[in-house]
């Protein structure tokens, strides 16, 4: 019978074991299941020959909490968990929220703020002098110079603010068993791709061809040259050709190394085939929302080439696809099938965006040297692959599965690329969505649209037609539910009218409409920063008040009356507070 790793003491000695050599800490709840960082890296290191422990949710106001399981040998790896914790907490208006999906049952407050800090400041309390790896989204994320939205100002390299050892950036599998074979053999950290470390200014050697950054303080004096940051960031995103990345801050200078490069294929079968037990750790009592939502899917694919001016995955998977074969695939799906609590239902074959399985550059030497930030965006490179028959095939494949009744897409789709193959179109409408095919147009005018980097409306408009085309002829209801951002960096109101003017002609009225979110170290996140556009510097409205933001949300989804109701309940807020003695103006930080 499968183990989960050891939560504590006794189950770690129930292995044989006197010390770990990892110990993991994460903001999550400890789920063994290949959707969650920590166990797969957890996995990863176990498959390796090393002792791995995982400490989930500790309590932060107690660094003994830290230590239940002793000092490991080599190193405490922290991550805030699945999520950024300042994302998990607060909203788009930097509003406390109300549950917590990554928690049993979503109770919220079982994590910090800026968990990585945190945490890591706790296990240096607790274990003097043990080395410290920082990794996940939330650290990935701020490995340099970056926007803080909730203090609406910019912060140094988290490696800076908890001087940790050293900082994971990315997926993390190759790079965190280098750290530990490094560790083991007392070798140094540096140089390692995909890492990022931290030294005095007099300690740091330059290396020709290294690409050196705006430093800290330049950046706090010239807002603007954020743009040039995200320029040369983004520049060098490529692991085959991308420089060494040089910062400087106060006395300190951040070294990022090149990205790792992605898993080969049969690596990342090999990362999804370790022996995961699927479940909660056994103390947990109730249940997980967010393993709910995922348990009865599988992740086919990894990266993304979209480029979205507003997304993180390029910043953290990258941009080069990686999928995995359609044997990994199959041996997942009658896993999942082969329990007893399945109903006959594989909620998703995907990943960051599902209909790239089995794309990406069909050219290895143009792909080596590519500095593209999207494969995308402003039209589909003539060399990224648009072929869908090996994701088609693995969906009827993952159908034939004993036990299987429905297969589903439900991680969203690039609708510019899908309109590329009529084969695909087709089987969209017939067997393998639910009824709502959820895409990601974000917005539908031009000029919005080229900031973020998204398929004009032209093509949404031509997807649209296809879908409803194909629809019919299946016999089929199928209807389209279209993501959309408001408050984007650039958009206004009268933007947003035409956008919901626009999509009542379609008959695609969006459920759900996402307050635009300032994300660390985006290109997006740096127009919001400075006030400009990228990449030519133009002067950008930018919303900043949470009452223009929520205007243009209900735009959306209300249209003009859903505004004005909205504009009543603020004047009456107003008054009520001007008879209470306060301005009814939000503070800036709100």
């Amino acid at each position: 019978m499968r183990k989960s790793l050891p939560m504590t003491a006794q189950e770690m000695r129930g292995r044989g074991w006197d010390q770990l050599d990892v110990l993991i800490v994460t903001g999550d709840a400890y789920v063994d299941h290949p959707s969650f960082g920590a166990a797969i890296i957890g996995r990863v290191l176990e498959s390796k020959g090393y002792r791995v422990g995982i400490i989930a949710q500790p309590d932060w106001k107690n660094p003994e909490s830290f230590s239940v399981m002793g000092r490991p040998r080599l190193f405490v790896g922290v991550t805030s968990g699945n999520m950024d914790s300042m994302v998990n907490h607060y909203t788009s208006n930097n509003r406390l929220r109300s549950d917590d999906a990554y928690t049993p049952d979503g109770v919220p407050g079982k994590r910090p703020d800026r968990a990585v800090i945190k945490y890591t400041n706790c296990v240096q309390r607790a274990m003097k002098g043990v080395p410290v790896v920082l990794g996940g989204i939330e650290a990935s994320l701020r490995r340099i110079t970056h926007y803080d939205f909730w203090s609406d100002r910019l912060k140094k390299s988290i490696l800076l603010d908890t001087k940790a050892s050293i900082l994971v950036y990315g997926m993390g599998e190759k790079q965190t068993v280098e750290i530990a074979r490094r560790i083991d053999k007392g070798k140094a950290l540096a140089g390692i791709p995909g890492t990022a470390t931290a030294v005095h200014r007099g300690k740091y050697l330059a290396e020709e061809g290294d690409v050196v950054l705006p430093s800290h303080e330049s950046l706090n004096s010239n807002p603007v040259e954020m743009l040039e940051l995200s320029k040369l960031l983004e520049a060098n995103q490529n692991p085959w050709c991308g420089a060494r990345l040089i910062q400087h801050a106060d006395s300190r200078i951040v070294i990022v190394e090149p990205p790792a490069e992605p898993l080969s294929p049969e690596d990342m079968d090999a990362v999804y085939e370790l022996p995961y037990t699927r479940l909660p750790h056994s103390s947990y009592r109730g249940e997980i929302p967010a393993l709910t939502m995922i348990k009865d899917s599988i992740t086919v694919v990894r990266g993304c080439g979209g480029g979205c001016s507003f997304c993180a995955i390029g910043l953290h998977q990258g941009k080069f696809i990686t999928s995995r074969s359609r044997g990994s695939v199959l041996k997942e799906a009658a896993k999942i099938s082969s329990s007893p609590a399945f109903r006959g239902t594989i909620s998703d074959l995907g990943g960051p965006t599902a209909n790239l399985y089995g794309l990406g550059c069909g050219d290895p030497e143009q792909m080596k040297k590519c500095r593209r930030p999207s494969c995308l965006y402003p039209s589909i490179c003539s060399h990224f692959r648009t072929d869908h028959s090996s994701y088609i095939d693995l969906l009827t494949k993952t159908g034939e599965v004993p036990g299987v009744k429905n297969v589903f897409i439900s991680s969203g789709i690039r609708h510019d690329v899908a309109l590329k193959d009529t084969n695909f179109m087709a089987r969209l409408t017939s067997k393998n969505i639910s009824g709502h095919l959820r895409i990601a147009p974000e917005h539908t005018h031009d000029r919005i649209l080229a900031l973020m980097r998204k398929p004009t409306r032209e093509v949404w408009e031509r997807f649209a037609a296809e879908f409803k085309k194909n629809a019919e002829r299946s016999g089929r209801k199928q209807y389209i539910v279209p993501y959309i951002i408001a408050a984007f960096p650039g958009s206004t109101i009268g933007d947003m009218q035409a956008a919901r003017s626009f999509l009542e002609t379609q008959g695609a009225i969006p459920r759900q409409v996402q307050i635009f979110l300032p994300t660390p170290m985006t290109v997006a996140t740096a127009m919001y920063f400075c006030g400009r556009s990228y990449p030519d510097g133009e002067p950008l409205r930018i919303p900043r008040k949470p009452s223009d933001k929520q205007q243009q949300k209900d735009m959306i989804l209300y249209g003009i009356q859903g505004v004005k109701n909205h504009e009543r309940k603020d004047t009456v807020n107003r008054n009520i507070n001007h008879r209470k003695g306060f301005s009814g103006k939000p503070s800036r930080h709100q």
